[in-house]
């Protein structure tokens, strides 16, 4: 497929995304300073946070002082948030003034503001090959969690139109794509294989059949073998961001791949997990990310995920610095078909259940999809029947988001030592 569009130069904002780095060191404290100050006036759980570590706003005038502040993860959200309903003291702005809570895994909730001034995800898109009157499908849900909003806001920005595909419902989406000669995709790499063999089924050519030039994708990994075999298939540009839902956009591809870019208008740190320290080019620790973020003013925030970056130059021109991958986790959560699994989702579904003694989820891949396993020991006495699988998996999505398979093992075959989650996952 062709295009008249030019998907693969230019910048959503040249001035910002081509600062030197002198620039943005001056552009980045600036908004520091304003944020903590905010932060510190308006967010109890950031008041306590700087006054546990004896130190005022007026402390943090680089990105280096960021050092003298602990990370905060997200388990000691979800606890925050429980002895301090509904924000566990992180909401800067009066109630009024947000336009959506949502809900992510833990279960934490997360507000926006109804004028965020946040344009990272936009900045992605751009960046990636949507421009000015692309029909993006968004494949990510709408339930409770935030990313097809923002991803919805992000295309608006752009003067593109949203589809809302949501989740599922592939064969529908297909037509969709196919009726109103969508341009774009937003979703998992899984969901556009699952859309392509659909589409086959169906008698479509992906080329000439349908109209995707540009996609953009998250929530899972994207082996580079994919990649191609989705680019060549549909005739398209495929390229990824990462992010968080507490933070949202941490960093995105441009059309060189050379790693994934910092937006300007954010603070990724790489740190040392045990003593919180920055760490520099090429050398691995934890994603913390702090965002200039008036409503949800999250300084610090530890992402659990380790990667390293580069500050090598660019072909694209964009200055800031790029992650390279991401390179697991520092705990045993995971992500599942784009959604975190935490072991304490594991132990809700298990106390659903008397019969369970030990459990573990296993999570695999196949033909670059996802799949998750439940596995089961049970009591002595009980039975393993397929009533109880059929139970145990309807419980699965109440808790974890994602379906899974329920699998029996004989007693003690877990070893005596084993983690709650085991990924077993390989990536090219």
């Amino acid at each position: 497929m062709t295009s008249a569009v030019d998907r693969t130069s230019g910048y959503y904002d040249q001035r910002l995304e081509t600062l030197s780095p002198e620039e943005r060191a001056a552009y980045q404290n600036a908004e520091l300073q304003r944020i903590v100050q905010h932060a510190y006036t308006n967010a109890p759980a950031i008041k306590k946070k700087l006054d546990k570590s004896n130190t005022k706003p007026g402390d943090i005038q680089t990105v280096k002082d960021l050092e003298r502040l602990p990370i905060t993860h997200k388990h000691e959200l979800g606890e925050l948030q429980q002895s301090e309903p509904p924000f566990g003291g992180f909401l800067g702005v009066p109630m009024d003034r947000l336009k959506r809570i949502c809900m992510s895994p833990g279960p934490i909730y997360e507000p926006e503001e109804i004028h965020s001034q946040n344009d990272r995800w936009t900045q992605a898109f751009f960046a990636a090959g949507f421009r000015k009157g692309d029909i993006g499908q968004i494949t990510f849900s709408y339930h409770l969690v935030p990313p097809a909003f923002w991803f919805e806001d992000a295309l608006h920005r752009l003067e593109c139109v949203a589809t809302p595909g949501g989740v599922g419902n592939t064969e529908l989406q297909v037509r969709m794509m196919h009726d109103l000669k969508v341009t774009g995709y937003i979703g998992t790499p899984s969901f556009l294989v699952a859309i392509s063999k659909k589409a086959g089924e169906a008698g479509y050519d992906l080329q000439r059949d349908l109209s995707i030039e540009v996609g953009f994708v998250a929530g899972e990994m994207l082996p580079e073998s994919l990649r191609s075999e989705l680019e060549e298939s549909f005739g398209m540009i495929v390229r990824q961001g990462y992010g968080t839902a507490d933070v949202g956009c941490l960093s995105y591809e441009c059309y060189h791949k050379e790693g994934m870019h910092f937006p300007y208008n954010c603070i990724v740190e790489i740190v040392d997990p045990d003593t919180g320290r920055q760490l520099g080019p090429g050398e691995t620790g934890e994603v913390v990310a702090t965002v200039f973020d008036e409503a949800y003013p999250m300084i610090r925030f530890g992402t659990g995920d380790l990667s390293y970056y580069t500050d090598e130059p660019c072909a694209c021109g964009r200055t800031t610095h790029r992650l390279t991958k991401i390179l697991g986790r520092l705990d045993q959560v995971t992500k599942v078909k784009g959604m975190f699994i935490h072991p304490s989702n594991a132990d809700e579904v298990a106390t659903k259940f008397p019969e369970i003694d030990r459990y573990q989820v296993v999570v695999t891949r196949k033909a670059h999809v996802d799949e998750m396993t439940f596995t089961v020991e049970l009591k002595e006495g009980c039975e393993a029947t397929e009533e109880l699988a059929e139970q145990i998996e309807e419980a699965i999505p109440n808790s974890m988001r994602v379906r899974g398979s329920v699998e029996f093992l004989d007693r003690d075959t877990l070893p005596e030592e084993y983690k709650k989650i085991d990924d077993r996952r390989k990536w090219d």
